[in-house]
């Protein structure tokens, strides 16, 4: 028997700028702050596949401290005397955090430049290897979470088993709250961006992402609500766990349900853009959103989202009063999709103001 969705409470988790406000699991069982320190949040980057030795690209396997993924790809061009755009990565990496990630830099002889002479703030070079291609956005196959809950309060004792419903059953895949700006700014350019003022591109990159990422956990939130975000409709297409595939399941028959129960499929929701059609199953849209799916209409090619995020290798430990969460996620999840679910939390870095290159 599923859970049933219960209201996020107000408390320092609360956030109008994010249309995510039902909980599948009960709700949080904990209070908790996060990222207290950079040490607080770990995450790996997992390509799922190995630099082959050759071709015209250095790979580089980078720890990152308190700075964020573009800055670093910044650095990596002015040391190499390239533009940015010689350099790629699979994705951005939260900047109050230590992590580690790959990035890519085109050098086709790859002579003229020394890795072992770059420095800069907060950044170390761990391996070099050769690759034949480009490390392009998504492409790696998933992130290692590493991340410790301090000055907890509450239900300490219903985590385990709350863990284990999140092992089993999943989470709802809501888009975090970064994707949202601070404050909820990148709505904001969204707003203005739909309303024909001009941006520059990466604001627009913001705005678009943002406008879609509000649009799906709007529709994630109707399917919490009605207990079917775990669950395939008739007619809706599904994806498969830790890929890009899906197929329309004309009928959502018990050998399909069967293998959504064992986290290996999910439903889907579609992320906003031209031709996104109204009739699709568990699509609404909200009056106050209408402004929203119109601006996507005209500046956004439609594409799918799981509505569920399975979580693999939870695991729980205890340490002088603090809690550590480990767990792995496919690409595109949140890791504060998890963390709401188990605990109302403060994010420290942020709540402070707290800046970083």
């Amino acid at each position: 028997m599923f859970p049933q969705a219960k209201k996020i409470p107000d408390g320092p988790a609360s956030n109008s700028h994010e249309p995510c406000t039902q909980f599948a699991h009960g709700g949080p069982a904990i209070n908790a702050d996060i990222r207290q320190s950079p040490e607080d949040f770990r995450v790996i980057e997992r390509l799922g596949f190995a630099p082959d030795g050759n071709g015209e690209h250095d790979f580089l396997w980078i720890e990152k401290r308190n700075c964020n993924s573009e800055w670093v790809a910044r650095q990596l061009a002015h040391h190499a005397s390239l533009t940015k755009r010689d350099v790629g990565m699979c994705g951005q990496k939260d900047r109050h955090a230590v992590t580690r990630q790959w990035f890519s830099v085109r050098r086709p002889t790859g002579a003229g430049t020394n890795w072992q002479t770059f420095s800069a703030d907060g950044v170390t070079i761990i391996d070099v290897a050769r690759n034949r291609r480009k490390l392009r956005p998504g492409a790696h196959s998933g992130n290692e979470f590493a991340i410790t809950l301090r000055s907890t309060s509450g239900d300490r004792a219903g985590l385990p088993a709350l863990l284990r419903n999140i092992s089993n059953l999943g989470v709802p895949n809501y888009f975090g709250e970064q994707r949202f700006g601070r404050a909820g700014h990148n709505m904001e350019l969204a707003r203005q961006y739909f309303s024909g003022q001009r941006l520059r591109r990466e604001q627009r990159s913001f705005a678009i992402s943002a406008a879609r990422a509000w649009m799906f956990n709007r529709q994630l939130t109707e399917r919490v609500e009605n207990g079917t975000w775990n669950r395939i409709l008739d007619g809706e297409i599904v994806a498969l766990d830790g890929s890009g595939s899906t197929f329309l399941a004309e009928i959502a028959d018990s050998e399909l349900q069967g293998r959504c129960d064992s986290l290996d499929v999910h439903p889907t929701a579609e992320l906003w853009g031209s031709g996104s059609d109204e009739r699709n199953p568990g699509v609404v849209v909200a009056p106050d959103d209408r402004w929203i799916a119109d601006g996507l209409s005209r500046h956004a090619k439609p594409t799918r989202r799981a509505l569920r995020l399975a979580v693999r290798d939870l695991s729980m430990t205890e340490q002088d009063g603090a809690i550590r969460l480990d767990f792995y996620l496919a690409r595109g999840g949140f890791a504060t999709a998890v963390l709401r679910e188990i605990a109302n939390y403060r994010d420290a870095a942020r709540q402070s103001g707290s800046s970083s290159t």
